[in-house]
């Protein structure tokens, strides 16, 4: 069996993390996709819980069959004999095997590292080490390379030379470290990342999240960031993409190196205590539960506003944008009134008193009752429960 071959049927084994939705806590919400690799777990298990979906990958992963620099650097890997090894993911080691196997250089790989010494970066880098037959002598505490980097430091490295297995997104600044301590680095890219085919889909998820039209905005790479952030320039629309995110849109990393850009850009992006999809997926789930769901009852209904999806009495009601943004801010409000002045400002009307009362009526005459939204003579609105 090749060392690529064990690892797979390893990870085979391993029970997914994203368990069945017994009901649809999500239904009502929107939420943006942008990874390519296991898109599909993500998409489907947002699904289930009744959310829809708006996918465009930003970035996807070259084939193992065109990336010759892989090969070279593993082949160079190979000659230097290296002291020490750092795996940093679980996918980007059965892809350095699966390409040192299709090129007839996988046993030479396995004996390399078998000789040296190996860190890994987390539990599923380790599994994956394991599965290939060999046994790591360090892992971080925190799932960094930079906690990795200063175990090495304390034992010194000064003469040694350092093997790190890239994961995508260089921490610069770790390799220098390693250097500067007096370690020669030598560094494999078992995935790089290009462009994916379609690239209508990105810009369409930029404008979506510029618009407010998403409710959580999901990273699971931070090449998928700069690559976003890339387009928003070139759209011209970086400074409002960034707003938005600061808004009314959450935007969620499935852990703190995904997060990195994104914190760089100002940002405060939900990060699960565990840095996984599922445990991604259990926290946007409650952070749109918790505070994005608003109910109100009534003598002649019940109102709730799910995301964009308001239901009355449990029946769908299609509004239009300006009612929408005017009930919820009115929902959120939970009977206070709210003056004419901070609704135009809201709804981007410049003080039109006509527009806010044309909004204002046509939100009335969706509703079971219109004398739901109550007017309050030289103040402004409210809802009367």
């Amino acid at each position: 069996m090749t060392v690529a071959r064990a690892i797979e049927v390893h990870d085979a084994t391993a029970a997914p993390e994203v368990s069945e939705a017994v009901d649809a806590p999500l239904d009502g919400f929107r939420i943006g996709v942008t990874s390519h690799r296991r898109s599909r777990d993500l998409i489907e298990a947002l699904e289930r819980r009744g959310a829809s979906v708006l996918h465009a990958p930003a970035l996807k992963i070259a084939p193992v069959q065109e990336d010759m620099v892989l090969i070279e650097d593993t082949r160079t890997i190979i000659a230097a004999k290296p002291d020490i090894c750092i795996a940093t993911t679980a996918y980007g080691m059965r892809r350095w095997c699966e390409a040192a196997d299709s090129f007839g250089i996988g046993e030479q790989l396995l004996e390399t590292l078998s000789a040296c010494r190996m860190f890994v970066r987390g539990p599923k880098a380790r599994g994956a080490v394991r599965a290939a037959g060999l046994a790591d002598v360090g892992i971080s505490s925190d799932e960094t390379t930079a906690t990795l980097v200063d175990m090495l430091l304390v034992e010194g490295v000064r003469g040694k030379t350092v093997a790190v297995q890239l994961h995508g997104y260089t921490d610069v600044r770790q390799l220098e470290r390693l250097r500067m301590s007096g370690a020669t680095v030598l560094t494999v890219t078992p995935y790089r990342w290009v462009k994916p085919d379609g690239e209508d889909k990105l810009p369409r998820l930029i404008e979506a999240v510029v618009g407010g039209n998403l409710d959580v905005l999901t990273f699971t790479s931070a090449p998928a960031v700069d690559a976003m952030w890339s387009t928003a320039h070139e759209m011209g629309l970086y400074r409002q993409l960034i707003e938005a995110l600061k808004g009314p849109v959450t935007v969620a990393a499935v852990g703190p190196v995904t997060a990195l850009p994104l914190v760089d850009a100002g940002l405060t992006p939900l990060i699960p205590d565990r840095y996984r999809m599922g445990a991604l997926i259990r926290l946007v789930t409650e952070h749109l539960s918790l505070n994005h769901v608003r109910r109100l009852e009534t003598k002649s209904a019940t109102i709730e506003l799910r995301g964009r999806c308001l239901r009355i009495n449990g029946e769908v009601v299609d509004l239009a944008p300006a009612p929408l943004l005017l009930l919820r801010a009115l929902l959120g409000a939970g009977g206070a009134v709210l003056s004419r002045e901070a609704l135009s400002d809201l709804l981007d009307l410049r003080g039109s008193v006509h527009a806010l009362d044309m909004t204002v009526s046509r939100l009335r005459s969706s509703l079971p009752d219109g004398k739901l939204v109550e007017t309050v003579v030289k103040r402004g609105y409210r809802l009367r429960a």
